[in-house]
């Protein structure tokens, strides 16, 4: 693929090291599976110090800006009838920043992008998010106790996660198909719930990688058992799962895992590099789980 800075091309994987914008640039229209991600949260957090970072946008206009050159690439490259599922969360404003605080409706501005793309709004789930290991990480004034007993109309609750799935207008010409076998009625009912209050925050990638000091850590990575989810739900085995926004491979490993093939984009060096050995790892962590039985 031309525009990237490096890659890693397998059978059942791709990772490239570059933007996200020129990878799906190179995609075939409607070619894509399905995606599952979590984009950067504007500029809440900066990955790397590239101008092609979207987390280092000047302001929120400039993000959006950004982002949605990649909402028209995924919509031309996405397969008619099939989905895309965001993760995100609305996001806290300060003083320094903002001049109040309160809360920016981050999800509601996703949704009105993808719409306005093309896109189907179809589905949301809302994960609970402890709000007491929230304020411990934070120290968010409005998840103070001391809050209450000085000026309680400043006190909000914690802020949850919410994974928004989209889907491309037309006939979906792989239908994901299951049966009782393998899509229970049990599991259904549990991916069925409009929240979802049983994801461990501790299932991460990033957990897993850290057993090693020198495994790259990522900022922000999403739980595995979210990821599991709407791959199960929303895809087929050997169907391709894409990932914009790679980080060190979340969504791959768990795509691989589930027997589907994988497509990712990351800006950063160090998280291309530790994704590739996560991809290698999921790989292994599967024939293992062959060989045993």
């Amino acid at each position: 693929m031309s525009q990237v800075i490096d890659q890693q091309v397998e059978d059942q994987y791709a990772i490239y090291h570059g933007d996200a914008v020129d990878v799906y640039s190179g995609l075939p229209d409607d070619s894509v599976h399905y995606s599952v991600f979590s984009p950067p949260f504007e500029s809440l957090y900066a990955y790397t110090a590239s101008a092609r970072d979207m987390g280092n946008s000047g302001s929120s206009d400039e993000f959006w800006q950004h982002y949605r050159y990649l909402i028209a690439e995924q919509f031309r490259a996405h397969m008619p009838g099939r989905d895309i599922s965001v993760h995100c969360m609305n996001l806290p404003t300060s003083k320094a920043r903002q001049g109040y605080i309160g809360i920016r409706d981050f999800r509601g501005e996703i949704i009105r992008s993808y719409e306005a793309a093309g896109f189907i709004y179809h589905s949301e789930v809302c994960i609970w998010k402890d709000p007491v290991t929230a304020m411990q990480r934070t120290k968010a004034l409005g998840l103070l106790h001391k809050q209450i007993r000085k000026d309680a109309a400043m006190c909000r609750q914690g802020i949850p996660d919410y994974v928004v799935t989209f889907r491309k207008p037309g006939e979906n010409p792989e239908p994901v198909s299951n049966t009782r076998e393998t899509f229970p009625i049990e599991r259904w009912q549990q991916y069925a719930s409009p929240i979802w209050t049983d994801i461990n925050p501790s299932d991460t990638l990033q957990y897993r990688s850290a057993r090693e000091d020198k495994d790259e850590k990522h900022i922000c990575p999403l739980q595995l058992d979210v990821i599991r989810r709407c791959i199960r739900l929303w895809s087929r085995e050997r169907d391709t799962v894409v990932s914009p926004f790679t980080g060190i491979g979340s969504e791959g490993y768990v795509a691989l895992q589930e027997g589907r093939r994988f497509l990712g984009a990351e800006l950063k060096a160090s998280y291309y590099r530790q994704a590739i050995e996560n991809m290698k790892a999921a790989l292994s962590e599967k024939d293992d789980l062959f060989a045993e039985a």
